[in-house]
């Protein structure tokens, strides 16, 4: 995979850990905080680190946040820093711009200037929580669009069972694309369709949304 050169504009909480997770993937992070004393503290965690406003345009083109793969603004405490931040960029025509939205409101007026991507955490944790809840036996998943879920499970009812004879495709759209044993550390990609599926193993699978809330594996 391509290692990226990424920009982290606001280095709190949801800044911080994103720019440790993408630097621990071996990507390149810029960060840019208002706040000197983080970024005294952050400046051995990250590859490069800068106490400046991003409200100012000439702040950003020095910095050359213009030639980054993609820039992600955290700024989680004013809609209006976040406004100004996001259409400097938009006129800096940067690659990829991934913006958090600190409301359903801030998210709407993200969208309408054109953001590429627009995360909201909270939203997505609390829906995640209740998905967790309303099926115990969901481990992890992705929203991918179109009511597309991935979502990986732990086998229980289907343990003894082969794919075959659930027939996931044709009875629920669902294709199995890797499984993983209890104990093992890695998925195998392609799992046996003859093979019997043992109890506390994982699978991942990939379908409609609906459908796979409604399994109970």
């Amino acid at each position: 995979m391509k290692k990226k050169e990424v920009g982290v504009i606001g280095i709190g909480k949801f800044g911080f850990s994103l720019a440790q997770t993408l630097t621990e993937l071996g990507h390149r992070v810029v960060g840019l905080d208002q706040d000197t004393d983080r970024v005294q503290r952050l400046s051995h965690d990250l590859a490069a680190v800068y106490s400046g406003d991003a409200t100012d345009k000439s702040v950003l083109e020095q910095l050359r946040f213009q030639d980054l793969d993609t820039v992600v603004v955290s700024i989680g405490n004013s809609m209006e820093s976040s406004v100004l931040t996001v259409l400097n960029l938009l006129d800096l025509n940067v690659r990829q711009l991934i913006v958090k939205a600190g409301s359903p409101q801030h998210a709407i007026v993200l969208r309408r200037l054109g953001v590429h991507q627009v995360v909201q955490p909270e939203m997505e944790i609390a829906r995640q929580t209740a998905h967790r809840i309303n099926n115990p036996g969901l481990l992890d998943f992705l929203t991918l669009g179109g009511g597309t879920l991935l979502q990986t499970v732990t086998v229980k009812k289907w343990a003894g069972k082969t794919l075959m004879e659930l027939n996931l495709p044709s009875d629920h759209g669902i294709m199995a694309v890797a499984e993983k044993n209890k104990g093992d550390h890695d998925f195998s990609f392609v799992p046996s369709p003859r093979k019997p599926l043992a109890e506390g193993g994982q699978l991942v699978l990939i379908g409609p949304a609906a459908n796979i809330m409604a399994l109970e594996p």
